[in-house]
């Protein structure tokens, strides 16, 4: 899904791995990683894990950028939560994510009687 959602952007590439996320930046030589942060409790994270990539590679540099006030309170585990109890997420999420939840979820409840 995360292909098809960024498909429109010709310059952003979507690559699995697996490992450290600094081993991977260093892998295909990146300079910078882009984090992003929703609330208060994200800063505390991400400056740790900041910190830590930059003593496993201090040539990678971290970048956070803080999100609009309108995806505050987004995240995945809140999106799922309010589709699995039938909630509208078209707000939320691209369209193509809304109607694969609502799939998903449909499914489950096929075999509830």
């Amino acid at each position: 899904m995360l292909r098809q959602a960024m498909a429109n952007l010709p310059n952003v590439e979507v690559v699995s791995y697996r490992g450290l996320t600094i081993g991977f930046a260093k892998q295909i030589n990146a300079q910078v990683m882009v984090r992003g942060l929703r609330v208060f409790s994200d800063f505390d994270n991400e400056f740790r894990m900041a910190l830590t990539n930059q003593e496993l590679d201090p040539t990678i540099e971290t970048i956070s950028l803080i999100t609009a006030h309108q995806h505050t309170f987004v995240s995945s585990t809140t999106v799922k939560e309010i589709a699995e109890l039938d909630g509208d997420v078209s707000s939320m999420v691209p369209d193509f994510v809304a109607k694969r939840l609502k799939e998903k979820f449909a499914s489950k409840k096929d075999g509830i009687i």
